[in-house]
């Protein structure tokens, strides 16, 4: 619409990001798990992140000592205007030179030039390290998270200014530890925290994150109206999906890279079933929640999904409504969806197409600034929602984020 951005003056990003300095997750770190869980070490040269002695091959090392790429230069390689070779060699830009990738008070002045009211700030490598850790060392990585949310408060703040909403990433594996975990950043101002899109790693095996040993977690978050969110990143607990596809179909016949296990835990790299999956993980996460009743026991939950798109919605919903056929939920499940979740597409996806099926009230507008899958300014993101009322426009790039975080 002509001059709407003069209407709408300010937005509120709900997918911002930083980049980890070189101590997040080892700042807080209890003296005892140092040689547990992520390390960061100096590996021919070179700072990189090590897990179980291994140089953790997904993840290039802290933020702050390698470069990283423009803010939207995805874009273009995405949209077939650049080769392989000339998006590689974007991830060029240094770390000295953007402060306001690593700095609050930085962030602040370019969060003015860009109109950008308020943000919730995710990590941008926290959501990827939990899950590799989770096989081999649970406590480790209760530990990890522990001591990285330390950092992020110290860092960023939970609530800075009330225009930064740095989010807090908290680890499942165990229902006391969480609910603590919960309250301490509850208690320092939390109004959004994390947690990975998948089945809950505990002693007791893989359970579901609606299992009633969390409720005490859940009731903490209604009681407080805490955002409980869940952003894309890692989650190895389907890896043995990816194998059993890959048997099922034959795939292991196939000539090209091997499919193996160690592969799996590169976020599916080594299947070609990878693909498939993305969106099939958070669609099976989003599933249970309702499937396992957690809104029917905590009514006045609010849940967010942060850059997992929203190409699985319409699925979901039909799955959901088809549940609600042969069970005796309290009302329906499809419905049940919709009160309770909010869902921000990524930047590349039709949000006339998701309005379809989700009403303007539940969709949230995030930029994934600064990373470079992204767009190169928040306000870029107006484009993919020209087609709305001014009104609508406005719920989606402000409201919806400020009464999330506000009310």
């Amino acid at each position: 619409m002509a001059n709407v951005r003069d209407e709408i003056k300010v937005i509120f990003d709900a997918d911002n990001h930083y980049w980890e300095a070189s101590d997040a997750f080892t700042r807080y770190r209890d003296p005892k798990f140092a040689e547990r869980g992520v390390q960061v070490k100096e590996v021919d040269g070179v700072v990189r992140y090590v897990l179980d002695g291994q140089v953790f091959q997904a993840l290039p090392g802290p933020g702050d000592v390698h470069p990283r790429p423009k803010p939207g230069s995805f874009m273009d390689y995405f949209s077939g205007k650049l080769s392989r070779q000339e998006f590689l060699a974007s991830f060029n830009e240094p770390p000295s030179e953007h402060p306001e990738w690593y700095h609050r008070d930085s962030r602040l002045k370019v969060m003015d030039a860009q109109s950008v009211e308020a943000v919730w700030m995710f990590p941008s490598q926290g959501v990827v390290l939990e899950a590799p850790m989770l096989e081999s060392d649970v406590e480790a990585a209760i530990e990890v998270c522990r001591s990285f949310n330390r950092w992020i408060e110290d860092e960023w703040g939970f609530a800075y200014k009330d225009r930064i909403f740095g989010v807090p990433y908290l680890n499942m594996s165990d229902p006391d530890a969480l609910a603590a975990e919960l309250q301490w950043c509850l208690d320092r101002g939390a109004r959004v925290v994390a947690i990975r899109h998948g089945a809950a790693v505990t002693a007791k095996g893989l359970r579901s994150p609606a299992d009633p040993i969390f409720d005490r977690f859940w009731g903490l978050a209604q009681e407080s109206g805490v955002v409980v969110s869940s952003h894309d990143g890692a989650d190895n607990t389907y890896a043995d999906m990816y194998m059993l596809l890959d048997r099922k179909w034959g795939a292991s016949a196939i000539p090209g890279p091997e499919a193996s296990h160690e592969n799996m835990r590169m976020m599916g790299g080594g299947s070609v079933f990878g693909a498939l999956m993305k969106n099939r993980i958070v669609h099976d996460f989003a599933y249970i929640l309702v499937g396992h009743r957690l809104f029917e026991r905590f009514p006045r939950l609010k849940v967010a999904y942060i850059e997992n798109g929203a190409a699985w919605v319409p699925s979901l919903l039909q799955a959901l409504e088809y549940l609600g056929h042969g069970g005796d939920y309290l009302s329906n499940p499809r419905d049940q969806f919709i009160e309770h979740c909010w869902v921000a597409p990524f930047v590349e996806e039709s949000v006339d197409e998701l309005a379809r099926h989700l009403p303007s009230e539940r969709i949230l507008f995030g930029s994934d600034w600064p990373h470079g899958e992204g767009f190169p300014e928040p306000k870029d993101f107006f484009e993919n929602v020209a087609n709305f009322s001014v009104d609508d426009q406005r719920r989606i790039m402000y409201e919806n984020a400020r009464e999330l975080t506000f009310s």
